[in-house]
């Protein structure tokens, strides 16, 4: 037990230093023709607040494209004003393709910019945000600025280790320019790529049947000698992926089926082991634990999250678990779908 609390610790203090290494993004002066690309499907309940705070911003065209909505979500769209928005309807899924892919492709193919700005339907910008976002595209060629998120309920516990994963296990700067697929995090909820290392990547087209694009589309621009990576995107953007438990669930089935289950088992090594440790009045265990949730608290602090979360760290890191082997064996069973359609 005392090396696994050495290991947490480490591990801890490289989140530390890694929120403090952690680019911000500031608007500069544009020199890019911006094209902001929205996918949507089936989202009437949550397009109005996106498109109002994207209009808000400074570009030169925001192209929505409807894929395949039923409930309405056209309407919403064309209930709005501005000459830079303009609509898209998606044409069927081909064979071989996954829903988001298809659109974003579509979006970019229909795109005049040789800036692209991918935005997700359940994100809220401030108004310099896309300034900002483009501001360190003179310096990589993907910038992914990591929204803060809004979780409710039960959701909190999990919704964060997003960011606190990255952190404290990735080396951002050398990752940003690193080749190996390993070392890559992106979030499609705000992501900005240059045209030119979009298309020599191969687009879209390239990770045309990958759950998490967003990472796989990273990994394309890195293997033809791009650069990119997660940026802060705290004061630049909110999202509220889920609004209930049972949709988190949903939502991790449907893709933590990626992360390896071995990879799982070391995380419940790391940060539930110990905290089973302590109850049952291990030294070590305590320090572990303790360390564990200092790492969750430098998270928070860094990204707009709960720091009252934090000690239930452990519970968080099993539930995630639990997530994973339950993603694997739906899609082992072939159970997989989103949005009506089979993954």
């Amino acid at each position: 037990m005392r090396w696994l609390a050495l290991c947490v610790a480490a591990l801890t203090g490289h989140a530390a230093v890694n929120a403090r290494l952690l680019r911000v993004p500031t608007a500069t002066a544009a020199r890019w023709r911006v094209s902001v690309l929205l996918p949507v499907r089936d989202e009437a309940h949550r397009v109005r607040p996106c498109l109002e705070a994207l209009l808000r911003n400074d570009f030169d065209e925001l192209l929505v494209l409807d894929d395949g909505s039923t409930d309405g979500t056209a309407e919403v769209v064309r209930s709005f004003d501005d000459p830079r928005l303009r609509l898209l309807t998606g044409a069927p899924l081909p064979a071989g393709w996954l829903g988001k892919p298809h659109a974003c492709q579509q979006l970019a193919d229909a795109a005049s910019g040789d800036a692209l700005v991918f935005v997700d339907a359940d994100v809220v910008l401030e108004p310099r945000a896309v300034a900002a976002t483009l501001g360190l595209l003179d310096e990589l060629d993907l910038v992914s600025p990591y929204p803060r998120q809004e979780s409710p309920g039960a959701a909190r516990l999990v919704q964060p280790l997003l960011q606190w994963s990255w952190l404290t296990f990735l080396p951002l700067r050398l990752a940003e320019r690193s080749p190996r697929p390993s070392l890559s995090a992106a979030n499609g909820q705000l992501l900005a790529v240059r045209r030119s290392a979009y298309e020599r990547a191969g687009g879209h087209a390239a990770v045309r049947t990958e759950v998490v694009e967003d990472v796989a589309l990273l990994r394309a621009v890195k293997a033809v000698g791009g650069t990119g990576g997660v940026v802060d995107g705290t004061a630049l953007a909110t999202t509220r992926m889920y609004d209930s438990w049972d949709e988190l669930v949903a939502g991790y089935t449907k893709s933590a089926w990626t992360v390896p289950v071995p990879v799982a088992g070391l995380l419940a090594v790391l940060y539930v082991l110990p905290a089973l440790a302590a109850l049952r009045g291990s030294r070590w265990g305590r320090i572990a634990y303790a360390a564990g949730v200092a790492g969750r608290v430098v998270a928070a602090r860094r990204t707009g999250g709960s720091v009252v979360d934090a000690p239930a760290h452990p519970l968080s890191v099993a539930l995630l678990c639990w997530l994973t082997v339950r993603s694997h064996v739906a899609r082992r069973r072939g159970t997989l779908t989103w949005k009506g359609r089979a993954l």
